[in-house]
């Protein structure tokens, strides 16, 4: 009897082994599915941000004609009105000056508009 039951304890720890094992073997399969599957999923991302960087860079490529186009023209627009502003400053400099020379040697000593309507 006694045998049997050590017989018994013996198979029951063997079990009890066996199911660690199992168990054991079932969280590193379960570790391994999690890091398979972070490795795959940061793989599907790199391969998504390839495939819109491209997008990205045909997308700008195609614009960035007309922005060029853009660009020429505003500079060409920028140079022509620069251009009229030079010519409207040498045209009209000395008579400017004359008209500010006027003004300034011009002295017409009069009474201060507020003070005229405090005489009245």
């Amino acid at each position: 009897q006694a045998a049997q039951q050590s017989q018994s304890i013996q198979t029951l720890l063997e079990a009890e082994k066996d199911a660690a094992k199992v168990v054991q073997q079932a969280r590193q399969y379960r570790v391994q599915k999690l890091k398979d599957a972070r490795a795959q999923a940061t793989k599907e991302i790199e391969e998504y941000k390839k495939v819109k960087e491209a997008e990205f860079k045909a997308f700008e490529a195609s614009h960035a004609g007309s922005t060029q186009n853009a660009q020429v023209a505003v500079d060409k627009e920028t140079a022509v009105k620069l251009q009229e502003i030079g010519e409207a400053y040498l045209k009209n400099k000395d008579q400017v000056v004359k008209k500010l020379l006027a003004r300034v040697v011009l002295v017409k000593p009069e009474l201060h508009r507020n003070l005229i309507k405090a005489e009245r």
